[in-house]
């Protein structure tokens, strides 16, 4: 199949084989004929399939096909909205509606926190078709006064998953209270559960269930490994693997913003070039170190998963689990970095004996064992795993349901 079987604009088509698509994907097979409809669509599907152009390419077809006194610069009103956890997502997002809608005459803008609001006003202001944007942005720009979405056609909630496990569902009721009942709505989430199906019961109506893979699922193309590892030689392991297989481009995972920080001074003294990222650092020193990383010139980038949600690396083909989540729809999240657009990775986790009901709570959710294996010169010390983790086993849901409850309130206040 190839997009022209679509009913894409031929618009859009040129500017799709400008970016070097030839074939499109199954998300995009399946969703892109059915949002032209403009039905609801509810879709599944991991990062790195495509899910973006998915919505992204028929919200621009219809917008473009419609004509009238809103083509004009001075009467434009936002008729698309798509609503993004991150900042780094929002602007991934807000670059494919710009390449792919080159060729038509649409605006679209962009509005995140942690910047400054007087461009992003003024970009508004100017009349803009497509606004991507954060909650707690979108509803500052609300307040002031700038942005009117009484004539919106189209409201997309991306990664609608992480939307909700960062606490923005109070965000998103006061933002749909002043959208049109009469609209076409897109939910995409990578993993579906309770609390995923009772937001769409209020935001969609009839939806269309789009799956691609099996439900909480990770990419089939990625490798998974897991090194049982004791936690006091986790940094020593993942220098030497990096070190001794000479990997380039390798994404950490930890669980803080300190741990993070601590990592990469660790690791710098290893003598490997590594930078963290996290929702303390400013939105500058974020992009100059994910520049320096997609350019080759960072070797390892270490990072919570706030700030990693969203990002977009070509070709990444390593992710370290430095720590397990504590949530284990993150773990998805995570190795979904890798292994995109149909290309091979590996994740390595490292468990230390204090992390294994972790390990169990994300094999539950996978449906299948992860085997454990030791590195020679690096097995951990049995006689550790004893009380505690018998004690963190017991009380694993307690601890999720704290950590997840932190998570929101922390990561919120963030955005």
């Amino acid at each position: 199949m190839t997009f022209s079987t679509l009913g894409l604009s031929p618009d859009l088509l040129k500017a799709v084989a400008d970016s070097g698509y030839t074939a499109p994907t199954p998300i995009q097979v399946q969703a892109i004929p059915v949002i032209l409809n403009k039905q609801d669509v509810m879709a599944g599907a991991q990062t790195g399939t495509g899910k973006t152009a998915a919505f992204a390419l028929p919200i621009l077809h219809r917008l473009a096909e419609q004509s009238g006194a809103e083509d004009s610069a001075d009467c434009r009103a936002i008729r698309a909205l798509v609503l993004a956890p991150t900042r780094e997502l929002a602007q991934q997002v807000y670059n494919s509606f710009t390449d792919y809608g080159r060729y038509v005459a649409l605006r679209s803008a962009i509005a995140y926190g942690g910047v400054s609001l007087t461009p992003q006003i003024s970009e508004i202001k100017a009349g803009v078709d497509i606004l991507v944007a954060t909650p707690g942005r979108l509803l500052d720009l609300m307040f002031k006064g700038v942005v009117d979405l009484r004539q919106l056609q189209v409201l997309v909630f991306d990664e609608a998953d992480r939307m909700l496990d960062m606490g923005f569902i109070d965000d998103i009721k006061r933002i749909l209270k002043q959208v049109p009942k009469e609209r076409q709505t897109l939910l995409f989430s990578a993993t579906f559960d309770s609390a995923i199906f009772d937001l769409s019961k209020t935001l969609l109506r009839s939806p269309q269930l789009i799956e691609v893979d099996q439900r909480n699922t990770t990419a089939r193309q990625v490798e998974q490994m897991v090194y049982a590892v004791d936690a006091d030689r986790k940094r020593e392991l993942t220098s030497y693997l990096i070190g001794s297989k000479n990997w380039h481009q390798v994404l950490i995972f930890t669980r803080t913003k300190q741990g993070a920080d601590l990592l990469a001074q660790e690791m710098c003294k290893d003598g490997l070039k590594t930078e963290s990222i996290h929702g303390d650092k400013s939105q500058g020193a974020r992009e100059r170190a994910l520049e320096e990383f997609r350019q080759g010139e960072l070797r390892v980038l270490v990072a919570t998963d706030v700030a990693a949600r969203g990002l977009d690396i070509d070709q990444l083909k390593y992710v370290i689990n430095y720590e397990l989540p504590f949530v284990a729809e993150d773990y998805i999240h995570r190795i979904g970095r890798t292994g995109r657009a149909g290309a091979s990775g590996l994740a390595i986790s490292l468990l230390s004996p204090d992390e294994n009901w972790l390990l169990e709570e994300i094999e539950v959710l996978l449906d299948c064992r992860l085997p454990q294996q030791w590195l020679p010169g690096y097995e951990p010390d049995l006689t550790k795993e004893s009380a505690v983790s018998r004690k963190n086993s017991r009380t694993s849901q307690k601890r999720r349901a704290k950590e997840r409850a932190y998570g929101k309130n922390t990561d919120k206040r963030k955005r």
